[in-house]
């Protein structure tokens, strides 16, 4: 079936329409239902949308609320005009007033059609005059493979690019919850560490802006082997407030982005991050569809109604011209230009971009000709159906910023408001780890994650390479597995030849199992720093509930990516261990963590088995 709208097909409409000709299409595309909203140990495992509704009530305390022009405060809602099919006969009289007493209910009960119709829309994505519905999923994730275990004897050093981003983990929750099949792609096991915060060491100033803990215990899954941890901690200035931030919020308003779970959440999700600026804050607002238009000029963070009216008034229609966007708020940013301060653009979308520039490596290349100007990208993703994750991610990459993706409004105020103000305030730049083993040591060894961030090891000492940024107080968290040189679990088979003599030849005396080096700028300069810090053998301990939680962690990404790196560990064996390994919990992330890990576990393995204690 082949519908045409009128440009005004608004959410209301959508239902109305579906509920009184019984559209076959949409049906087709309809989400599966959800599941109830979870809760593990008094912590909500699927949050739902309910604050998007609550949220409109704190907006009185910054503006009033909105009044059309030419009509007095005390009038009703204008009833929306019949919707009118391309080609089809005009309504009959009776039908015509039957559609608009309908219209005219359905507004009273605006806040339960929307969050009914969000369902189709956000499935029906892209609707615009004249276009046929797309296709249920188009989802797009960067194929990866593992990372290999390697013979230390054949490369001793492992190099990458800190990266602390969030994203995938937010985003394999929305479809766990969402009970959708889960894209092996869309599992980055180094997001899902980083989405959690750890017991770390603190740097003491900010001359010395990072502290490194290192931890070494056996493997959870296999006995002869071990996990070494590695975590940095940022700096987090206490006394000074952070420094005067520069903001360009580019917002995709293309007709994919019409539902619930986008446009609305988005508006809800930058309000967050508005009702924290302060009068020295800066705040300018680019919208995006066929073309891009400057919404609102670059104004200050005390004009908090100005901004907040500006984002309700955005409507998602038409198609994603993504590079325009850019273009014109990068150029936004750089006439607002802090020197002294955060200049970045917040990249709210589905990354559906498909007119105009869209290709992505054309679109990666702009993106990194403008670090030099010194606007960092940070790509917030949205919804389901269209998302285009390799897009989001890889933008923010080369872009100097992080990519987190929003599911929820409870996500929303973990981003936005929790962790912005550190994403904001970057303590270094190009920051990379080169881990060198002792062969004498360590037999084999295979970085967990971080397959988009590996380096080549000529590139830790060149400072022309870019690298990951670390906001003020961020954690990053990277873990290797070992195998030690006399354990009898190599997973490489022996060779005919043996190995060579250099790793019979290293000084094993030392008891070093290996050495860690850093490599960072601080933000005003273009030489990178050095740090480095051994790890000795005699360090192997029983493993701290930090990695206790970590290895957990590993293990549901890997059951997640078909279960191939741990061995006979299985779901309960993941949530055993993690709910041994909860702790203090300020925020409620790790007994989320278990719920969802037994929400996997019913619906991936069908066990249903709760693990004993």
């Amino acid at each position: 079936m082949n519908l045409q709208v009128t440009p005004r097909f608004s959410a209301i409409t959508v239902a109305l329409l579906s509920a009184s000709i019984g559209l076959s299409s949409l049906a087709a595309n309809a989400a599966p239902a959800k599941p109830a909203v979870l809760k593990e140990q008094g912590v909500v495992v699927c949050p739902d949308m309910s604050a998007l509704w609550q949220d409109r009530k704190d907006d009185d305390r910054y503006m009033s609320p909105p009044v059309p022009i030419g009509m007095p405060p005390s009038a009703p809602p204008p009833i929306p005009a019949p919707v009118v099919l391309s080609g089809a006969r005009p309504l009959a009289p009776q039908v015509a007033a039957a559609q608009q007493a309908a219209a005219s209910a359905a507004v009273v009960h605006a806040q339960a059609a929307h969050a009914s119709a969000a369902r189709y829309v956000s499935k029906a994505r892209g609707i615009t005059p004249g276009m046929q519905l797309p296709e249920r999923n188009t989802e797009n994730y960067a194929h990866f493979k593992d990372n290999a275990l390697t013979r230390t004897d054949d490369n001793p050093v492992s190099t990458f690019s800190i990266d602390v981003d969030t994203g995938s983990y937010a985003n394999v929750r929305r479809m766990i919850c969402g009970n959708d099949r889960i894209p092996a792609d869309a599992v980055r096991v180094e997001e899902f560490l980083n989405y959690f915060r750890y017991s770390r060491n603190e740097p003491r100033d900010a001359g010395k802006p990072f502290a490194i803990s290192t931890e070494y215990a056996t493997a959870p899954w296999n006995n002869g082997r071990t996990l070494m941890m590695v975590g940095i901690k940022g700096y987090a200035p206490r006394a000074s407030s952070p420094p005067p931030a520069n903001l360009v919020f580019l917002i995709d308003t293309s007709g994919s982005m019409e539902s619930e779970d986008k446009l609305d959440l988005v508006k809800y999700s930058l309000k967050q991050l508005v009702k924290s600026l302060r009068p020295v804050d800066r705040v300018a607002i680019v919208a995006y569809a066929g073309s891009a238009g400057l919404v609102l000029p670059s104004t200050p963070g005390s004009n908090k109604s100005a901004i907040i009216e500006a984002l309700d008034r955005l409507d998602a229609g038409g198609s994603t011209n993504g590079g325009e966007g850019l273009e014109l708020a990068y150029k936004v940013a750089r006439e607002n230009f802090r020197k002294d301060g955060a200049n970045r653009i917040l990249l709210a979308t589905d990354g559906d971009f498909n007119v105009g520039n869209f290709n992505g490596e054309s679109l990666k290349t702009y993106v990194a000709s403008q670090r030099s100007s010194g606007v960092a990208l940070t790509t917030l993703g949205f919804g389901e159906g269209n998302y285009n994750d390799e897009m989001a991610e890889q933008l923010a990459d080369v872009g100097n910023g992080r990519h987190a993706y929003i599911d929820s409004p409870l996500e929303a105020q973990r981003v936005m408001r929790d962790e912005m103000q550190s994403v904001m305030q970057t303590i270094a730049k190009d920051m990379k780890i080169q881990v060198e083993f002792n062969p004498a040591e360590v037999a084999e060894y295979r970085l967990i994650g971080y397959e988009n961030r590996v380096l080549n090891e000529a590139d830790f000492s060149n400072d022309r390479v870019d690298a990951g940024e670390v906001g003020a107080g961020q954690q990053v968290t990277a873990i290797y597995e070992l195998t030690p040189a006399q354990s009898a679990a190599k997973g490489t088979s022996p060779r005919r030849y043996g190995s060579s003599e250099a790793a019979t030849s290293t000084a094993a005396g030392n008891g070093e199992i290996a050495n860690i080096s850093i490599r960072y700028k601080l933000p005003n300069q273009d030489n990178s720093t050095l740090v480095s810090q051994p790890v000795l053998a005699s360090a192997l301990q029983r493993p701290s509930e930090s990695l206790r939680f970590a290895a957990a962690v590993i293990g549901f990404a890997d059951l997640l990516r078909g279960g191939t790196n741990i061995g006979n560990w299985h779901w309960a064996d993941v949530i055993r261990t993690a709910n041994s390994a909860v702790g203090r919990d300020a925020d409620g992330t790790r007994r989320q963590f278990v719920g969802l890990a037994k929400l996997a576990d019913r619906q991936l393995a069908g066990t249903a088995v709760e693990p004993k204690p």
